[in-house]
């Protein structure tokens, strides 16, 4: 099975630099509704751009839409989209549920691939894709190959095979958007999971090796990568939207290399680290511990080690080397985590050099004020990069075919194997002096030095003693190479197809005096017990066992997990479900309610879940109170649930953090203890952690409670209200019920 090298481009620079290190296809973003907002990305005149130049080079180009969308928003996204398909981009890598629907239906031509965003990590999922129309799922980064090989689906699969990665299963991380009011599902994240924090338990912190407790390593499966060749999977991609153009390029031109077959040397590997890394990781795709896939000494980037200090004085550091060391290379002192570039460069005599080797004793200015011996790391291989910036340009070959025969028109004829591009001339003469060869003919029309076309193969038919204008083949070759440019650059990749769609009736405006309904998840028997006195509407419980307990009456509902490896056999049950491929495998036999956590910012997506019948569906928390107002006129009203209190859950991981930093990866215990265990800031933020010995599924929640105004909210005719309780006492419940009653 041929496999598709999938490339990252935040700016052209690293477009042009992943096609000519050989990717198959590349992935990028405009400047609006793609997950990585920071990157430069592409304006629409650069995406044109980029489309010509990709299919010019006979490369995909899948654009990001990959941003959770509200309501405001859909008719810019879609004029956004019916831009990318007339210009025919190839594929559109897609988040949000209810655009893919929309998108589907209105641009039926259009090829979607799921975004790693969607959360896909089970294979009722896949289903719920496949039934949409979907033609690829970027899968979760946390399934291993052992689970992507047992997926049986008609999709294509795409997984990552290095690069940075998430702590959080992505599209269900709430730390950036709660924290800092920037949404890691509107292309914001603030890389919370790079920042220092103390972890606590019962109130005592405890000792870590580092403070970088959620920073994951870099993702490298160089080592491994025989491995996901055998599997069925279509492409492999590497993540870097943010990296430099150096980075996508070299990374491109290794797994290139892998992919054909060869093995890759020790130096380009020693290349790979210097450029980029916070250390490596074969990741959950190799079943990692957690203690592998974690760097909580620091979230930078690591380089390799340079050498030692030796000796530290006020101007000078003397330092024994273990790599070359060349003048403008960037350093940086490990103990003390301070660098710079190397401007200065001295030997044992104290002069001036450019270059020391392996082995070498050298002298740097002490411009950081350094005064810890240890370990410095090469951050930075100025030769490295400057070899990156000289691209060998991807030469695309041509089939030649020149038949020249007295008395007829001169014959031209390009081929790429594709396209055909075929151009006459004038009228074959006879030769009055010096005939024209077939080496001339081939030397003339195969001079295509500055072009993107390469000669590799020529048939000349042609007469003896004939002429032929070297000023008429010149022109001639100029115009079939215009030809056969403009025609790859604007060839049909998906023919151009809109269906006319209705727009969503606005609802008749209606007294908003209806009874209101509280809605609450419980985490133990005495909650549950408490709100059944207080007889609220729904009781949703997280733990199976209190929910067969008490699931007699008729309001208690079992709340799914976030994360599903497979799936019970569930039927006429009462279920809270937070996942797609729970709303796929069970609504059509249960009562179903869904949370927020699949992620509702707009009609569509609410109209597209309400098409498996299901009760009651919860709004993201993510919607202002201005989206949510605008939603209300176009949907019914009294099928919204609206979170209104509690401390929501912000990450969801598959990593454990109390196994590698309590427990020190051996046989999972800590979780069972029950104790109260959070993380810290270092301020008055506390962030508790709940684990699932289970599953070993880690949860982590905000810091504080977050409530909306009841009374707006009621006003607009919301009936449906969610109250979710972490460790409230019944006092306590009863004072939170009464308040809102």
């Amino acid at each position: 099975m041929k496999k598709e090298l999938l490339s990252p481009a935040g700016n052209f620079d690293s477009l042009i630099s992943a096609i000519h290190n050989g990717c198959d296809a590349v992935y990028l973003g405009g400047k609006k509704f793609g997950a990585r907002a920071y990157s430069n990305n592409f304006s629409d005149e650069e995406m044109i751009k980029a489309i010509k130049y990709c299919h010019l080079y006979g490369v995909k180009i899948y654009v990001t839409v990959n941003t959770l969308l509200f309501d405001s928003e859909i008719e810019d996204v879609l004029s956004y989209i019916r831009f990318l398909h007339q210009n025919q981009v190839d594929a559109l890598i897609m988040q949000d549920l209810g655009l893919i629907s929309l998108v589907r239906h209105t641009f039926p031509n259009l090829e979607i691939h799921a975004s790693t965003q969607m959360h896909t990590h089970n294979e009722e999922q896949l289903k719920l894709l496949e039934r949409l129309g979907v033609k690829r799922a970027v899968l979760a980064r946390e399934l291993s190959l052992e689970e992507i090989k047992n997926f049986k689906t008609s999709l294509e699969l795409e997984v990552f095979i290095h690069g940075a990665l998430c702590v959080c299963y992505s599209g269900q991380c709430l730390f950036s958007s709660l924290l800092m009011n920037r949404s890691g599902n509107r292309g914001c994240c603030a890389g919370i999971c790079r920042l220092p924090f103390k972890l606590y338990c019962e109130g005592k912190e405890i000792k870590t090796e580092g403070k970088y407790l959620l920073s994951p390593k870099e993702l490298n499966t160089m080592d491994f990568f025989d491995e996901i060749k055998k599997t069925e999977i279509t492409s492999l991609k590497i993540e870097g939207r943010m990296k430099s153009s150096e980075y996508v390029g070299l990374v491109t031109r290794l797994y290139r290399k892998l992919l054909d077959g060869n093995t890759l040397t020790l130096q380009e590997k020693k290349e790979i680290a210097v450029l980029f890394n916070r250390s490596f990781t074969k990741g959950f795709l190799f079943k990692e511990t957690f203690k592998s896939l974690m760097n909580i000494k620091t979230p930078n980037h690591q380089g390799i080690l340079l050498g030692q200090v030796l000796e530290i004085r006020k101007d000078k550091i003397k330092i024994l080397l273990e790599e070359d060391l060349i003048q403008n290379d960037g350093i940086r002192f490990k103990e003390e985590d301070k660098g710079f570039i190397v401007n200065f460069l001295y030997n044992e005599k104290g002069l001036l050099i450019h270059y020391a080797s392996k082995g070498s004793i050298v002298y740097l200015d002490n411009k950081v004020g350094l005064k810890t011996k240890g370990k410095v790391l090469k951050t930075i291989d100025s030769q490295l990069m400057e070899s990156l910036n000289r691209i060998d340009e991807k030469k695309i070959p041509i089939h030649l075919f020149v038949k020249a025969k007295l008395g007829q028109p001169l014959e031209v004829t390009f081929s790429d194997e594709k396209f055909t591009i075929q151009r006459f001339g004038k009228v074959v003469s006879c030769a009055l002096q010096k005939p024209v060869t077939e080496a001339l003919f081939v030397e003339k029309i195969g001079a295509l030095g500055n072009t993107p076309f390469v000669l590799k193969k020529w048939i000349v038919d042609m007469d003896s003693s004939i002429f032929v204008s070297m000023s008429e083949l010149k022109a001639l070759r100029r115009e079939i190479v215009d030809a056969l440019k403009k025609k790859r650059e604007e060839q049909i990749v998906h023919p151009f197809f809109e269906v006319k769609r209705q727009l969503m009736i606005q609802q008749e405006e209606k007294e908003t005096t209806q009874e209101v309904f509280f809605h609450v998840l419980v985490r133990n028997e005495e909650q549950l017990l408490c709100c059944l006195d207080l007889n609220v509407a729904t009781i949703y419980v997280t733990d199976e066992e209190l929910y067969k307990k008490y699931k007699r009456y008729e309001q208690v509902y079992l709340r799914l997990d976030r994360v599903q490896s497979s799936f019970k056999d569930y039927q006429n049950e009462r279920l809270l479900i937070t996942e797609s491929g729970s709303l796929f495998k069970y609504s059509p036999n249960n009562l179903i309610v869904t949370d927020y956590y699949l992620n509702v910012t707009n009609r569509y997506t609410f109209n597209y879940l309400e098409s498996f019948n299901v009760k009651r569906i919860t709004l993201s928390i993510e919607n202002s109170f201005q989206e949510i107002q605008s939603i209300c006129k176009v949907v019914p009203i009294h099928k919204f649930e609206l979170f209104l209190y509690g401390r929501p859950e912000v990450m969801v991981m598959k990593t454990c953090p109390l196994n590698y930093l309590v427990n020190q990866n051996k046989v999972c215990s800590v979780c069972l203890e029950k104790k109260d265990y959070y993380f810290s800031d270092g301020g008055n933020k506390k962030f508790p952690i709940l684990t699932s010995p289970k599953k070993h599924i880690t949860h982590l929640f905000f810091h504080e409670v977050l409530s909306r105004d009841f009374l707006e909210y009621k006003r607009i005719g919301i009936q449906h209200f969610r109250i979710e309780l972490f460790n409230e006492s019944s006092e306590e419940i009863k004072s939170i019920l009464c308040k809102y009653r």
